[in-house]
Formats: structure tokens, C-alpha cells, sequence
């Protein structure tokens, strides 16, 4: 029987490479989008014509309503959960005095709240697999980005919440973080944004959302892996020069 992975935020940017990146290594894929129904679709028919099996489901990560709905058509359409990633994100520039507080609740809500409202919601489906999941954070979990400030936060509490789970689900089920670098700078960023963030990397160079993607398969298949945060940012958070 196939395996089966559920994105959120899965339809666009990191999200839709991990989509497909699962699906090229032999997953089906539940593609959750909240609103990019196109992009979801697109990512579906790409998934199928690799000859794996897609669904793309709309769905707020930071509700109830919304995860049971993704819960709903991943039993019916799939009955199983191999791997969860939960990628689904607001990255919202804000200082701290700034942030107005129904930002800083919206923030909570799907940085923070949406992985714990979906391993809630699958757990008993991946105990049966003897699953993993993985939580997208960034670097901001461990250094404060004061541009970032409710984002900041909300990323340490899903660096905390990743060893929370793993401690809580396992031994079947484990349970790890990604905090990738700059992998995918912002569709409108500069030149000069995007050589600050190269030569910030020790290696050099940016990364690439492939570089996600492995780091997913690889926490995947490492069953002696749990609780760990992997930073994948060529060397940026090593600081000096």
C-alpha cells in the first residue's frame, strides 16, 4: 500500500516543493490550501501525472472546523497517514510595539495552533502507521527577529510544541522541526536582499526548497530520530565571517 503524506499550506512556495518532492519519492499527497484552490490543483495534476494519487482539500488550519474538514476527506480518500508536514504559515513583519492584538491571535492561531489542531485531529492515524511529522519553523525560533516579533514567537512555541509532541506520541510516532534558511526569498524581493542573504550563509549561496524536501525525507526515514530541529540555512545562523 502506498504511503501517505499531508501538506498544509502544501499549494504554494515551500509547500508545493515538498508536495511534489514527496510525491516524485512515491507518496500520495493531501494537499491543504486555505485559499489557492488553482495552485492546489495544479500541484494535484502534477502529483497524478508522476502516477500518484492527489487530493486537494481547502481547509483553515487555525480552526477546528477547517482541520476536521482535511481529517474528514484524508479517512475517506486515503484511510492512512505515513507523514505529516505541517508547513502552513503567516510570515508577517511587525515590531513588537506594532503588532495589533488580533495580528498577534491570527499569527497564534496558524503558526502555532494549526500543528497542534492537526496532529490532534490524525494522531490515531499515524499511531496506526507508526508515522512521522514534521513542523516547518525558521531561524526566527531561536533568535529574536524583532522585524517579526509575533512570528518570532510563534516559531519558538512551535520549536517547543515539536519536542512536546514527540515526548507525547511516542514510541510509534515521531516527531521533528525544519528550520530552513533562505531557501525561497519573497517573490518581490530585491537584488540586493537576495546578495545580503548569500553572503550571510557560510557556504555561500542560497538555498532551494530541494533542500526542504530532502531534509523531510531524511527525518522521515531516520527512526532513531525524535524531537530534534534540523536548520537547514548553509551555515547562516553560525554568524561572523
Amino acid at each position: 500500500m502506498a504511503r501517505t503524506a499531508l501538506v498544509t499550506g502544501g499549494a504554494r512556495r515551500v509547500g508545493r516543493a515538498i508536495s511534489l518532492g514527496l510525491a516524485e519519492a512515491g507518496f500520495d499527497v493531501l494537499v491543504n490550501h486555505h485559499a489557492s484552490p488553482g495552485d492546489a490543483q495544479d500541484v494535484v495534476d502534477r502529483i497524478e501525472a508522476l502516477g500518484q494519487r492527489a487530493v486537494a482539500v481547502q481547509g483553515d488550519v487555525s480552526t477546528s472546523d477547517g482541520v476536521e474538514r482535511v481529517a474528514a476527506v484524508l479517512r475517506e480518500r486515503f484511510g492512512r497517514l505515513d507523514l505529516l508536514v505541517n508547513n502552513a504559515s503567516l510570515f508577517q513583519p511587525r515590531r513588537l510595539l506594532e503588532v495589533e492584538e488580533e495580528e498577534w491571535d491570527r499569527v497564534m492561531a496558524v503558526n502555532l495552533k494549526g500543528p497542534f489542531l492537526m496532529l490532534k485531529a490524525t494522531a490515531d492515524l499515524l499511531d496506526q502507521a507508526e508515522g512521522t511529522v514534521v513542523n516547518l519553523v525558521d531561524l526566527s525560533a531561536t533568535q529574536p527577529w524583532t522585524e517579526y516579533a509575533h512570528h518570532a514567537v510563534s516559531k519558538a512555541g512551535l520549536l517547543h510544541l515539536t519536542r512536546v509532541m514527540a515526548r507525547a506520541m511516542a514510541p510509534r510516532v515521531r516527531v521533528n522541526a525544519i528550520a530552513p534558511g533562505s531557501v525561497l526569498p519573497p517573490d518581490d524581493a530585491e537584488d540586493a536582499y537576495r546578495e545580503r542573504s548569500r553572503r550571510a550563509a557560510a557556504l555561500g549561496t542560497l538555498g532551494t526548497p530541494e533542500d526542504v524536501v530532502r531534509t523531510v525525507l531524511f527525518l522521515h526515514r531516520s527512526p532513531f530520530i525524535t524531537g530534534e530541529v534540523v536548520v537547514v540555512d548553509g551555515g547562516r545562523s553560525l554568524g561572523g565571517r
